[in-house]
């Protein structure tokens, strides 16, 4: 198993992505493949205490150019055929590793995914499927943000994608499919909702119907299906929601006493809780529909998030979810042509 790690990729520089490396070489049976500048990748492994000589499961694959946060990233990726992000592609596509891991700029991966790799065949558009933890365990939302404007094909083949993907991470039979809408009643929503309902029942996911957001967390669907540019005002959303409350109940509890006493007995189950909400824990969120295995980490991702999405990267290898989904998409591309054969007579 070769995974390759965009290890300039995040907020933090190399640190993280060498360290989060380092332990999956260690704990995971993989090898790891270091892709950024080399002069850079020695200096944070000798840091490290490898100093001499690479450890052991690990190699470094020289790539000098980093993706501008600020610029297009189809112009980035164009131009910058050294860049970290563009090389790991390159290294899947060629076969010189079975997946990749970026906590870099998740559009120049997308890009990078889609130029490098290409889109799974019958996939109209890949998303981005992010991991959301609920009141029973963790759901999966997706778009994450790979693309605001949607057509129904597109959110009938998410909640395909998204499907096939909880079967393979996290073991579920028959995991259930959710429409985020603005109410339960399959008669609401705006035109894009609508449109995809009717079809949810003929493509051979368990739909569960429409949701509201209230209902993300709460676990009764396992797949939230939307647009990105609805889905990634969910993910910010709850994202700064969980930080506000941990800091409000912080400075609640330190203006009473005997609340800091509860406080310092509920400490476990503060742990618990955080633990449970804190993304670094999932390890990413794949990239459905390319044609290989890429897994987006967050861009404040820790050696810990790293680590895990390794982890899941090697899982989804493992499982064949590439395969698995591929054959989902053939089986289903008679009954997607008429929809979108349909979709087009009633200029949806």
């Amino acid at each position: 198993m070769r995974i390759a790690l965009d290890a300039l990729g995040g907020d933090f520089g190399a640190r993280p992505n060498v360290i989060g490396a380092l332990k999956a070489a260690k704990q995971l049976d993989a090898h790891i493949i270091l892709v950024g500048d080399e002069v850079v990748l020695r200096r944070e492994l000798a840091e490290q205490g490898y100093s001499d000589k690479l450890p052991n499961q690990i190699s470094i694959v020289h790539a000098p150019d980093v993706i501008d946060m600020g610029a297009d990233p189809a112009r980035e990726v164009r131009a910058k055929k050294t860049a970290s992000i563009v090389v790991c592609a390159s290294l899947v596509r060629k076969g010189e590793a079975d997946a990749f891991v970026s906590a870099g700029h998740s559009g120049a991966a997308m890009v990078a995914s889609l130029f490098g790799m290409g889109r799974m065949k019958g996939v109209s558009r890949p998303a981005i499927a992010t991991p959301m933890p609920t009141y029973t365990g963790v759901s999966l939302l997706l778009d994450g943000g790979a693309n605001a404007d949607c057509k129904p094909i597109h959110l009938l083949q998410f909640a395909v994608m998204g499907s096939a993907y909880m079967q393979k991470v996290f073991d579920i039979e028959s995991p259930k499919v959710g429409i985020l809408s603005i109410g339960e009643e399959e008669t609401k929503g705006n035109h894009l909702v609508k449109h995809t309902v009717p079809h949810m029942r003929g493509i051979g996911v368990n739909f569960a119907g429409t949701i509201e957001g209230r209902d993300v967390n709460t676990g009764d669907v396992d797949v939230v299906v939307c647009d990105g540019f609805v889905g990634n005002i969910v993910l910010k959303l709850a994202e700064g929601l969980a930080k506000t409350m941990l800091n409000m109940i912080k400075r609640e509890v330190k203006k009473r006493p005997l609340a800091i006493l509860g406080a310092l007995l509920s400490k476990s189950a503060f742990k618990a809780v955080k633990d449970h909400t804190n993304p670094d824990n999932y390890g990413g969120a794949p990239l459905v529909g390319v044609n290989g295995v890429a897994l987006i980490a967050h861009g404040k991702s820790n050696e810990v998030a790293i680590f895990n999405a390794l982890k899941n990267a090697k899982k989804l290898v493992e499982k064949n979810f590439i395969a698995d989904v591929a054959k989902k998409m053939e089986d289903l591309k008679d009954v997607f042509a008429k929809i979108e054969e349909q979709s087009a007579k009633e200029g949806e």
